[in-house]
């Protein structure tokens, strides 16, 4: 089935990226916020890179001004009731989504579709809360959505097939790779990476290299486009500690213990990019 309207929760990066993709591919995108400056932010960014393409000659006027008419923010949850597709894109804590899960769950049709955006998080356990757990299914977009291709897929322990095959379709309407993924901690992706990171962290807090030695290591020595410290300050150390210390209570396996260096860059409110420290110093 192609989706018609497709609803977004969370006007961040990751929320307004897909709903970009998603007005880009002719689907009406209604995007949802607690509070009207978040959405006002995000929608001011999906709507200044389409300006910026339009002023390239990458869009016409015409296209920007369609694309624009098809992108509603809201505030209001209840804006969500007519979508096809609602994905939930905000931040990283489980009870949190369950709570918007379970209100979604009164607001939506019975056979809407709701899919959470978690780069590592329990599907099962989200979908336990939301009264449809046939109808929940996970879909991790990948940062910055609109140039990356993959969407993994994750079935929960009760997702219908009808939900996964759906939640394919519209990664392949949505003009993205989709691939499957069985429902284990950091799925495939963060799986691998998220240990990677951790041990580059884990080798600068040692003084194996400087941040820098140890980027450019990985960068000519294992033909990496980006430094694993490099992509730890954009990814955001908050968010990687999270990841980090999940795993290691999921698993239980002293492999996945967060690097000491990465404990106390966060305790120090220096998260990378974000707040213009991290491995590296943004504000010079």
């Amino acid at each position: 089935m192609a989706i018609k309207k497709l609803g977004v929760v969370g006007a961040g990066t990751m929320g307004a990226g897909i709903a970009q993709v998603g007005v880009q591919v002719g689907i009406s995108v209604v995007i949802v916020d607690v509070d009207q400056k978040f959405v006002d932010r995000g929608v001011k960014g999906i709507t200044g890179s389409w300006q910026k393409n339009a002023a390239k000659g990458k869009l016409t006027e015409e296209q920007v001004a369609r694309y624009t008419a098809n992108l509603k923010g809201s505030v209001k949850m209840d804006d969500l009731k007519d979508c096809d597709l609602v994905i939930e894109a905000i931040f990283e804590n489980i009870d949190v989504k369950k709570k918007v899960f379970k209100e979604l769950d009164g607001i939506c049709a019975p056979g809407t579709v709701i899919a959470s955006n978690t780069s590592a998080l329990s599907i099962t356990e989200i979908a336990a809360a939301s009264g449809r757990p046939d109808r929940v299914v996970g879909m991790h977009f990948f940062n910055p959505v609109p140039v990356m291709k993959l969407v993994e897929v994750i079935p929960g322990e009760e997702t219908s097939e009808a939900t996964v095959n759906l939640a394919m379709e519209a990664c392949l309407q949505l003009q993205k790779t989709p691939i499957k993924a069985a429902e284990a901690p950091g799925f495939i992706v963060n799986r691998l990476l998220v240990p990677y990171l951790n041990e580059a962290c884990i080798a600068y807090g040692e003084g194996v290299g400087s941040a820098k030695d140890i980027d450019e290591a990985m960068k000519l020595g294992a033909n990496m486009p980006i430094g694993p410290l490099a992509l730890c300050d954009m990814v955001g150390l908050d968010v990687l500690l999270m990841v980090a210390d999940y795993f290691h209570r999921e698993f239980g396996d002293s492999k996945y213990r967060p690097a000491l260096a990465l404990k106390q860059k966060v305790r120090a409110g220096n998260l990378g990019m974000k707040t213009g420290k991290g491995f590296y110093d943004y504000t010079k």
